[in-house]
């Protein structure tokens, strides 16, 4: 079976325009960064790697996951987490309870469950915060229970939506080190839009425009 995230030719067009045009593979454990200004193409990107595409927009081309073609398939089925530049924490839940609302159908019993939970705030440094308000947590905390719970949910490739550009420079410095580093311990492909070359470059992969064009060679993190 074919590992990793595979656009194959992937072309969005509008009313003749082409936005994107990209023929890319992204390696488990990998960070593509696509980097453009706004009104460039990356959100639209990211709304037909995702499965709901904009309407009035012609997609041509193929994406795969693990070898699997997602043409026709809901973003249910599709298996790619998004986090995005807001943590968009429930409110109305705890911590823990946020965590358990990612984790899937086949982690059954309280027991199982809870350990996960633990697990994913022990990886985020969170130990001890499963009964916390979202509210009483610092940005930076807040972020990384939006990660884990995106984690939680055993996506096979992650996107990333420039989930970085809210922070302050040494959040933003601590957040970048702790998602890509998830990204390769969890070991999934993932693919960051963004329009700053300081998050491509801590990325450590190939920095490409939305329309394929080379910006940076892939290197190490």
């Amino acid at each position: 079976m074919a590992e990793g995230l595979e656009l194959d030719h992937l072309t969005i067009t509008l009313d003749g325009r082409r936005l994107v045009d990209l023929h890319e593979t992204v390696a488990p454990g990998e960070v593509l960064s696509v980097m453009g200004p706004s009104g460039s193409g990356k959100s639209t990107l990211l709304s037909v790697l995702i499965g709901r595409p904009d309407p009035g927009f012609d997609v041509g081309g193929r994406v795969r996951l693990e070898g699997r073609d997602l043409s026709g398939l809901g973003p249910e089925a599709r298996r790619i987490g998004l986090l995005f530049q807001d943590d968009l924490l429930f409110p109305h839940l705890s911590v823990g309870e946020n965590l358990a609302f990612a984790l899937p159908a086949s982690v059954k019993g309280r027991a199982a469950r809870a350990a996960r939970i633990a697990a994913a705030l022990e990886a985020a440094e969170l130990s001890g915060f499963a009964g916390r308000d979202p509210a009483t947590l610092s940005g930076g905390q807040r972020a990384r229970v939006a990660l884990m719970r995106c984690l939680l949910s055993a996506p096979r490739a992650l996107l990333l939506d420039e989930p970085f550009s809210r922070l302050d420079a040494d959040l933003r410095r601590q957040m970048r080190e702790f998602v890509f580093g998830r990204v390769r311990a969890e070991g999934i492909p993932a693919i960051l839009v963004t329009h700053d070359l300081e998050d491509a470059l801590a990325a450590g992969g190939k920095v490409i425009s939305p329309l394929g064009e080379v910006r940076q060679a892939g290197g190490p993190a």
